[in-house]
């Protein structure tokens, strides 16, 4: 199977089970055991392959479901961070998510706030070093239950230079090129021992590109001092670098605009970044959110060099109403007037559950969702 084509796609995440939520609050509690609690979650990981087998996807995930934040791939995996506080638990983040409803603009909270590495912006009190390869525990495990592929997902340089306090970490990195210098080589040690491990599929998780094309966001950026357009290009130079040299691998870039509790945090269109992001990065697939007008038209597919797939986000994680085929199929029609239909590919969005706390839907409207999926491929692409 060429997992470069598939046309089919999982983003990663999947709505936690209640048994699972519940599970977690007494671990967390103290009042569930390790192993206890790994019987479970391994149990629920069991439950995640046979819906997704049953579906008939492409490629699985293991819903990334040992994650409370999809950022834990690499927050919780390094040291260094001074993060000054526990992980978050799940009752923290249900008591932060009170109040959110679907398609708004997501105020995120302080981010310099102690809390979880990446998920805030927190200084180094060290050099990173790895700990432990939290995609590789995840991918040891669903492996071996699996029939069908099993893709892993990273979050990506980008994000995580977006998410570091450099001007409080100058006494360990002098600047950001030395940080992300250390980023790059311990991602592509984790991606060498997933490869090792035998996964052939792995996906970079990089919602931070879109704040090139987001007016707030670039404020952000230049009130701190920075360059976007400097950041840009560093940043596209270091997810190249990431996945550059693993032959027989298939790599996807994700690329979304928030997804908290069914809300979002920034809108543009990708015509700013396509050109440079499809051209100077080595991944054969883009998985690109397309459920919204925030995203634009199909135009910037253009860029597209031949041998590479763009997987259509169209299919909305954040609210329940199941897209109709007759929709799917016109507005892939659309996006094919700008790239050939063989380098087109369908998803949902974004992940179901980008943290424990997951979106407003219920798991009956992402079970319909990724059936329709399915669904529209075959007859599109049979």
């Amino acid at each position: 199977m060429n997992l470069d084509t598939l046309r089919t796609d999982n983003v990663g995440s999947l709505l936690r089970p209640a048994r699972w939520k519940e599970a977690r609050k007494q671990f967390d509690d103290g009042k569930l055991d390790t192993a206890a609690f790994a019987r479970i979650e391994e149990d629920c990981v069991r439950d995640f392959v046979t819906l997704q087998e049953g579906i008939g996807l492409d490629v699985i995930t293991d819903g990334e479901i040992s994650r409370l934040n999809f950022q834990d791939s690499f927050g919780l995996a390094v040291s260094g961070y001074d993060v000054q506080s526990k992980a978050d638990t799940v009752k923290v983040q249900e008591e932060r998510a009170k109040g959110g409803s679907a398609l708004r603009r997501w105020d995120i909270p302080d981010l310099h706030l102690p809390g979880t590495a990446v998920a805030h912006r927190r200084p180094v009190y060290a050099k990173l070093k790895l700990m432990r390869n939290v995609p590789l525990e995840e991918y040891r495990r669903v492996a071996p239950m699996a029939r069908t592929p099993v893709k892993v997902s990273l979050i990506g340089p980008d994000r995580i230079s977006q998410r570091f306090a450099y001007e409080r970490s100058r006494d360990v990195y002098k600047d950001m090129d030395a940080f992300l210098a250390d980023v790059v080589a311990i991602q592509r040690r984790m991606i060498q021992e997933l490869v090792d491990a035998g996964c052939r599929y792995v996906h970079i998780d990089a919602p931070g590109f879109t704040a090139y094309v987001d007016e707030p966001s670039l404020a952000e950026m230049k009130q701190r001092g920075e360059n976007p357009d400097e950041n840009l290009a560093r940043s596209i130079k270091a997810e190249a670098a990431v996945a550059a040299g693993f032959p027989g691998v298939t790599f996807g870039l994700h690329l979304c605009r928030g997804n908290q509790r069914s809300m979002w945090h920034r809108e543009g269109t990708y015509d700013a970044i396509a050109e440079r992001l499809f051209n100077e990065t080595p991944h054969q697939r883009f998985l690109l959110e397309y459920d919204s007008p925030r995203a634009g038209g199909f135009e910037p597919l253009r860029h597209v060099p031949k041998g590479k797939v763009v997987v259509l986000g169209l299919i909305s994680t954040k609210v329940a109403p199941l897209e109709s085929v007759d929709d799917l199929r016109r507005r892939i029609d659309e996006a094919a007037k700008h790239l050939p239909l063989e380098q087109l590919a369908i998803s949902p969005q974004c992940g179901f559950g980008s943290d424990a706390v997951g979106n407003l839907i219920s798991e009956d409207d992402q079970k319909r969702k990724l059936e329709r999926m399915v669904e529209v491929a075959r007859l599109v692409w049979n």
